[in-house]
Parts: structure tokens; C-alpha cells; sequence
């Protein structure tokens, strides 16, 4: 078995990386560049930021391989188009753990110049040397270096050059041999002959600031300016020894917080002064040097100053590369599922071939959410099982390592770690929610929050942050051993303020606010199931999505069909109504059936299940079953009772009793969508126009209530009508009726304006094609009660092309649907339209004003239709 360091692919990063180096390359060497000019704004900084354990740290030793050594650099990744050896690549960690401090990141850039330049730096080294001795009296630097490891990384050529330049400096002022063995006497002379403007120093006296540096206080403060001096140096070596600086620092979240910026006011100060030196930083979060409220904390902030740090971030995966403008600030994001896998299967071999299988490799890559520091632990699970003899499965890596939340929670203040805590229980959220779930008083932890690379963003959203999948699922799941873990009762109470939060930010918010809404219920239903809390707003969040039949998947994701509770059977029962859409009616009565039968809902809720089963009754063909049903939810006379005596009132219309359903929705008002009842009466007593106008008032009314899904029924139903006795009409009402429909999800809807379609082609002899795919669709949806419409209005086309075999056909199947004897008044209809006598001994339905008017009617409208045919043929 072999184990190897596997690199995957970060190709969009490198892209960013060596764009950014080609224009600094490009700038750095033009004319009018400046290398001791302060004022300049500076774009010399990349930023590479992401969540603890995304790969920064790898991704920094890559780079700095890759532009060490072109044999180092991926393949992939291309060649770059700056000569070979003009690069010099330093790498710093700045973890606590690596003991970095101001000094050693000043040595380790000038140590790497020494090593690689192989000349004395002497501004900088004159400088160094009188600050090492006046503040480390009696450690000569060699012990230091030797002591700090940098020894056998550069070796001790730093020390040579620097006693080399204080004797050489020394020699040009003809100090005395003793005298010039003493840095302080040689830095004096120097100062006064460069303010003098001595011929024999005319080498250093084009370093404007030499002088004022060698004369300062000697202190960690006059440290961070001497980098200038270090970049003069830089700026002004020979072709042959001319080399571009890249400073790679690592772990940059580890120089302080957001209250202690003494180190990283420091640190951008040597940025600043070096502006020939590009900068790429890795850490967790994004530089805040272009926030102007930084003022005073750092020296130089503003869009202004760092032009490439106030844009916005670059996605990883982003093209073109960043420019000069801006772009600078790069989240570095997750492996995509391909480069999990290539990851695990090149991290642990054996004779060439992955350790780790195909299925292990894809359960762990989908849990990873693409984070290589999961993949990392899952490696070092997979070998600590194979020790105990063990081959690893697949159920081995249901598995959340609490290491993660150590890295995550880390460099966080203890109310940030409050808030992410709080978070972790919620899809997404905004600073107000994340405060109100937190229970804190301000806001500023939330806003400290959001700015966290773990934090993702998604500005068209609802709530426009969210955790990181995999952060998000292991806070809230794996085993919590940090100092300030919660106990089951924080979580449970942290449930109870997400959970009221949510019902607040409803509640305010605007009553056709649909979006809203539904993104409450998904969330909430979540938390009070998961939690077992009480329903509260939930009920009235549930009355308010059912009443505009729109019907959006509610379901919170991973819930699952046991119903232990009642935000279980809520959640049951919103899904299994948004689902009757898709899926088989009766299927819609068994599931209803079963929440009723669990006795979880509280009695207001219980109705909506007694409801809706009453109409997949009626949708399924069992019209007694449907008329209890009706029955029942109009007897407890609550939030549907309205809808449940619209629904006896079509149960009425059914059976053919017109006029008792005729009388019924004189009494329905609005909530019982009158208009609509009105309109399914007309036109089956052959008065299309009547019902158009009906419908029309009733559409118009629900778009006045803001009821979107019952001003597309009407305006299908509209359609319908119109399409009777007006086919030019029909076409603009199905229209608009599809436009209606765009947004919603209405099965039955839908088939009602494709049954206008038929009806508004009738007399064409290919409709006849159409109306099987119709019939299926009709079948694979239990929407039986709609069959017997669709072959009436077959039944009008063939009496449209005096077809009296297939009206026949078509008069026999209605008969087989209508054997209960719901909408057994369609066999009439279709006598009435092909002036057909009925069978001797029927009896037909109530009709309202007689047989015979009604009759006239339907023939009226097939005459109709046929004259209408005739006169476009003889056009």
C-alpha cells in the first residue's frame, strides 16, 4: 500500500494567481513606476480566503513549488509566460503554531533575498543590523537564525552579508578599524554624510528615506518601515541578478482579531512599502484593508488605497481573470464531486489500483459537500479501521468528525460562536433572524458572522445566507468537546427562538407575500419537528398556503414519512396536497386517509385533511364518499366550511340536480367562489356566453383577493365556455389562461384549458389524434371525474363533422363512466348536440328552464360551429 500527498486540480486559482503575477510583472517594469512613491494606491495583494479545511494551506505550498521550480507545476496548469529564475517565491505560515512573529517575517523575506540574490542589501542590511543589536543586546543573529530553524533553510550567508556591508560602509568613510566595528558610529557617520551629500556615498543617497530610518528609535515600529528600504534595494539590482519577490502568507486569520490589529497594522504597512513584492494571502476570511471604517486601526484603508480588495469576491471557478480594476479577493471553494473522488482514489493505492472502492468513494464525497479536509479525516478513518483488521464499509462513514468543529469555531469570539451555533439550525437566514434565533440584543456578532468564508451567500434569495453544507450538518449533529459546548436544552431553546423568529418575520410581512411564506413553513416545519415544538403560527401559516391552491413543494429536506408528531403530520399533509398534482388520486386518499387516522392534527387542521380527501373522492369517482366528506367539514362549520357546501353543491350538480345547485350558490358569497358554481351550471344548460361571464366576474374577483390559483381556474374554465361558440376568443382565453398558469401547479387546471384546445378545434378532422395522450394523462392522474368532460367534448366535435359512428362510440364510453351516476346528463347533452332523440323511457336530469330549451341550445351551438366551418372553407 502506498499513501501519497494527492493534489487535486486548482486550476481556476492558479489562473488568478498567475494573472495577477503577469500584470505585476508588467507594472513593476514600466517607466513611470515608482517604487518610493507612497501615495499610490496599491494592487500588489491576492487574496486567497475560504473555510477551515478548503485546501488554502495546501494550495499555498503548491504555488510555491510551482513558481519555484517549473518541474514542481501540475501539468495542467500551463506554462507561464515570465522567464525562468526571475521569481522568487517565500513562503511564511503565520499559525500561532509556527511561532511567527513581525521579526521572523521581516527576516524570512530579507533571508530568501540573501540566499537567492547573493549580494549585500546594503540600506536595509545597515538598518537591520542597528535594530538587532539595540534589541537583542549580546544574541548575534546567527544563534537566532540557528535557534529559530531558518539556518538550514537559508544557511548564514545573511550574517556574512551584513558584516560585509558595515566594513565596506565603513571603508568609504575611512572610519578608524575600531570605530567601524560599531554599528551605531558607522550608521552616524553615514547620516551625516548622506545629508552632507558626500560623493563617497552617492550609491546609497538615491534612497531618499535612508537617512530618516537609520536616525529613528530603533523599535518593532521603525522595523516595519525599513521593508522600504529592502524593496529600494530590490528595485534597483543589476539585469543580471533582477528578481520579482512573491510572499506567500498563510494562515493570515492567525494575525489577530477584529479587535487586535497590531500585527496586521504591521504587516500591511510592509505591504504597502513594498509595493515591487506581490502579495498572496491565504486565510478565512477577506482583507478588510478597503473598508474606509478601518481608518485609524490601519494606515492605509479605503477603496482608494487597495482598488483590487473592494470588489467584490471572485468566484473560484470565474473568467476572465482578475484585472487591475478589481477581483483581487478570491473564495477558494469546493472540490466538485469529480475531484473528491480523484482525491480518495490517488490518496491510498495498491499496485496502482485505489484502496479506497467506488462505493466508499461516493458515500464519502457526498458527505464531504466537497471540503478536502473531510476527505482528509475520512482517509485517516479508513486506515484506523483497516489496523483493527476490519475492511471498511460503507456504513463505516455516516460518520461527523468533531475536528471540524474545532477548526471552524477556532478564531471566533464566543457570541460568533453563539450565533453559528444558532444558525446551524436554520436553511438559510439574514442578520436579523440569525440575531433573533441567537437571542442577543445587537447585531453586530450576526454581521461579524456573515463575513466568514464558511458563510455562503446568495443575494436573490429569500434569506440570503447559509452555512456550508457540511459545517452546518456537523455543529448540529457529531459530538461537541469544546470548552463552551451546548447542552440539549440550549439546542432545545435556541430551536424555540429560530422557530418564534420565524413566525415573526411572517407575520410582518405582507399578506400576498407568497415567497415569504413558504420559505417560514419549510423552515419552521423543520424546527418544530425536529424539535417537537408546538405548531403555534404554523397553523395559521398552513391556512394561508392552502388558501390560494397554488400548491409549492413544502416538504423540508430529509424529512422522512413517519409521523411521530404533529409538525410531522402537518408537514404530511402539505405535501401530499402539493403532491396530489403529480401523482394518483387515490394515492391522495390513502395518505390523507392516514394522517386522519393518526389523530396527530389539532380539529382546525384535522379539516383541511377531511376536506381535500372529499375531493379526491370526488376527482376519483366515489361521489357518496365525497358528499360525507362534504358533509362533515360543512357541519363543524369551520375555516372550509364555504368550500365544503360548494363542494355539496357540486355534488348536487353531479347527479343532475340543477336547481337545488342552482340554490346553493346563491348562498355561497365569495368564499364559496359562487361565480364558479354559477359558471359549471350554465354551460351545461347549453349557455356558454352566461358561463364566460360568470367566470370572468369570478376571475376578476380572485385577482382582487390576490388568489392566483383561483383566477387561473376560472380563466381555464372561461376558456372552456368560450370555446363553445367562439374559436378566435378561445384562442386569446387559453392563452392567457397558460400565462396564468406559469407559476403554478395545477394539474386539473391544466387539463381543463387543453380540453378548450379540443373544443375550440372541433370540426377539425386530426383533433381526433389528440385525445388519446389526453385520456392517459387524465388516467396517470386519478383525475377520473374529468374524463366524462373531455369525451363530451369529443362528442361535440363528432357532432361538429356529423361522425355518428364515432359519436356513438364516444355516447357508449360516456355511459360506462357515468354508470354511478355522476354526470349522466352528458349522454343527454350529446343527443341534444347531434339532434339525437333519447332513449324511449330516460330520464334525464333537472334541467333549468326544460328539456326542450336546453336542447335547442346545445344544437344551436353545433349548427353554429358548422356554418362557422363551411364559411372558412368557401373563403
Amino acid at each position: 500500500m502506498t499513501a501519497q500527498e494527492a493534489f487535486t486540480n486548482r486550476q481556476a486559482q492558479w489562473d488568478l494567481v498567475a494573472d495577477a503575477l503577469t500584470e505585476h510583472l508588467r507594472r513593476v517594469t514600466s517607466p513611470g513606476f515608482d517604487v518610493e512613491d507612497l501615495e499610490a494606491s496599491r494592487n500588489n495583494v491576492i487574496v486567497l480566503h475560504g473555510v477551515g479545511g478548503i485546501g488554502k494551506t495546501t494550495l499555498s505550498r503548491k504555488l510555491e513549488a510551482a513558481l519555484a521550480d517549473a518541474g514542481q507545476r501540475p501539468s495542467q496548469w500551463g506554462e507561464p509566460s515570465w522567464p525562468d529564475g526571475r521569481i522568487l517565491p517565500v513562503r511564511i505560515d503565520l499559525a500561532r503554531s509556527a511561532g511567527t512573529d513581525f521579526e521572523h517575517l521581516v527576516l524570512m523575506v530579507r533571508l530568501a533575498l540573501a540566499a537567492h540574490v547573493g549580494r549585500p542589501l546594503p540600506a536595509f542590511d545597515l538598518a537591520l543590523r542597528r535594530y538587532w543589536e539595540a534589541n537583542h543586546p549580546g544574541e548575534p543573529i546567527e544563534e537566532y537564525l540557528r535557534r529559530g530553524g531558518l539556518t538550514s533553510r537559508f544557511g548564514q550567508v545573511l550574517p556574512e552579508q551584513m558584516q560585509s556591508v558595515l566594513e565596506e560602509v565603513a571603508s568609504i568613510l575611512a572610519l578608524p578599524g575600531v570605530v567601524g566595528s560599531v554599528v551605531g558610529q558607522v550608521t552616524g557617520a553615514l547620516v551625516g554624510a548622506l545629508r552632507e551629500r558626500r560623493q563617497t556615498v552617492r550609491a546609497l543617497a538615491g534612497c531618499a528615506r535612508l537617512a530618516d530610518l537609520l536616525v529613528a528609535e530603533p523599535d518593532l515600529d521603525a522595523l516595519s518601515y525599513y521593508p522600504h528600504l529592502l524593496a529600494w534595494e530590490i528595485a534597483r539590482l543589476p539585469e543580471r541578478k533582477r528578481v520579482t519577490p512573491v510572499v506567500l502568507l498563510d494562515t493570515f486569520e492567525d494575525v489577530g482579531d477584529r479587535t487586535r490589529r497590531d500585527l496586521e497594522r504591521l504587516i500591511q504597512r510592509v505591504v504597502w512599502l513594498m509595493p515591487n513584492v506581490l502579495w498572496v494571502i491565504t486565510g478565512r476570511g477577506r482583507l478588510q484593508w478597503a473598508d474606509e471604517g478601518l481608518q485609524g486601526q490601519l494606515d492605509f484603508t479605503g477603496p482608494e488605497a487597495w482598488p483590487g480588495l473592494a470588489a467584490a469576491d471572485t468566484p473560484y471557478t470565474r473568467t476572465p481573470l482578475p484585472t487591475s480594476s478589481g477581483g483581487r479577493q478570491v473564495l477558494v471553494g469546493d472540490f466538485a464531486p469529480e475531484d473528491c473522488d480523484d482525491y480518495l482514489a490517488r490518496r491510498l493505492s495498491r499496485d496502482g489500483q485505489p484502496l479506497i472502492t467506488g462505493d466508499l468513494r461516493m458515500v464519502i464525497t457526498g458527505r464531504s459537500h466537497g471540503l478536502p479536509l473531510y476527505l482528509d479525516l475520512s482517509v485517516m478513518r479508513f486506515l484506523e479501521i483497516r489496523r483493527t483488521g476490519r475492511t471498511p464499509t460503507v456504513g463505516d462513514f455516516d460518520h461527523d468528525f468533531p475536528a471540524l468543529i474545532s477548526r471552524t469555531l477556532a478564531d471566533l469570539t464566543p457570541d460568533e460562536r453563539h450565533v453559528l451555533r444558532s444558525v446551524s439550525l436554520l436553511d438559510a437566514f439574514d442578520v436579523s433572524l440569525a440575531t433573533q434565533a441567537a437571542g442577543l440584543p445587537h447585531e453586530a456578532p450576526a454581521m461579524r458572522l456573515i463575513e466568514r468564508p464558511f458563510v455562503r451567500e446568495n443575494p436573490f434569495g429569500l434569506w440570503p445566507y447559509h452555512l456550508h453544507g457540511l459545517i452546518c450538518s456537523t455543529i448540529r449533529d457529531a459530538d461537541d468537546h469544546t470548552d463552551d459546548r451546548w447542552s440539549r436544552a440550549d439546542w432545545q431553546r435556541a430551536a424555540a427562538r429560530a422557530f418564534t423568529a420565524l413566525g415573526r418575520q411572517w407575520r410582518a410581512g405582507s399578506d400576498r407575500d407568497r415567497l415569504l411564506l413558504t420559505g417560514c413553513l419549510r423552515q419552521g416545519l423543520r424546527l418544530a419537528g425536529d424539535h417537537r415544538l408546538e405548531l403555534g403560527w404554523l397553523t395559521d401559516a398552513a391556512w394561508a398556503y392552502i388558501s390560494d391552491s397554488v400548491w409549492e413543494p413544502i416538504a423540508p429536506p430529509g424529512t422522512s414519512d413517519r409521523l411521530d408528531t404533529a409538525a410531522d403530520a402537518l408537514v404530511e399533509l402539505l405535501s401530499t396536497l402539493a403532491r396530489r398534482q403529480h401523482e394518483h388520486r387515490t394515492r391522495t386518499v390513502d395518505r390523507l386517509t392516514t394522517i386522519l387516522d393518526s389523530r396527530l392534527l389539532p380539529v382546525g387542521l384535522e379539516e383541511i385533511a377531511l376536506y381535500y380527501r372529499a375531493k379526491a373522492y370526488r376527482d376519483t369517482g366515489h361521489g357518496e364518499a365525497a358528499r360525507r366528506g362534504y358533509q362533515q367539514v360543512a357541519d363543524n362549520n369551520g375555516r372550509l366550511a364555504a368550500a365544503a357546501r360548494r363542494g355539496l353543491a357540486h355534488a348536487a350538480r353531479l347527479t343532475g340536480d340543477f336547481p337545488t345547485a342552482h340554490a346553493a350558490a346563491q348562498t355561497l358569497g365569495w368564499e364559496g367562489r359562487h361565480r364558479r358554481v354559477l359558471g359549471d351550471l350554465w354551460w351545461l344548460q347549453g349557455e356558454p356566453e352566461r358561463a364566460a361571464a360568470a367566470y370572468l366576474v369570478g376571475r376578476t374577483e380572485a385577482e382582487q383577493h390576490a388568489k392566483a390559483g383561483e383566477a387561473a381556474h376560472n380563466q381555464a374554465l372561461r376558456a372552456l365556455a368560450v370555446a363553445f361558440y367562439d374559436p378566435r376568443q378561445a384562442a386569446d382565453e387559453i392563452d392567457l389562461a397558460h400565462q396564468l398558469l406559469v407559476s403554478l401547479d395545477l394539474r386539473a387546471t391544466m387539463i381543463n384549458a387543453a380540453i378548450a384546445a379540443l373544443l375550440r378545434d372541433a370540426g377539425d378532422p386530426a383533433l381526433a389524434d389528440r385525445l388519446p395522450a389526453l385520456r392517459t394523462e387524465i388516467d396517470a392522474s386519478g383525475l377520473t371525474s374529468i374524463t366524462p368532460t373531455l369525451e363530451l367534448a369529443a362528442a361535440f366535435d363528432q357532432a361538429v363533422r356529423d361522425d355518428q359512428e364515432a359519436l356513438a362510440a364516444t355516447v357508449t364510453r360516456l355511459r360506462e363512466q357515468t354508470r354511478n351516476g355522476d354526470y349522466a346528463y352528458y349522454i343527454d347533452i350529446a343527443a341534444f348536440m347531434a339532434g339525437l332523440p333519447l332513449p324511449a323511457g330516460h330520464t334525464g336530469p333537472q334541467w333549468l328552464d326544460g328539456e326542450q330549451a336546453t336542447r335547442a341550445r346545445w344544437r344551436g351551438l353545433v349548427t353554429a360551429r358548422q356554418y362557422r366551418l363551411r364559411n372558412h372553407q368557401q373563403q
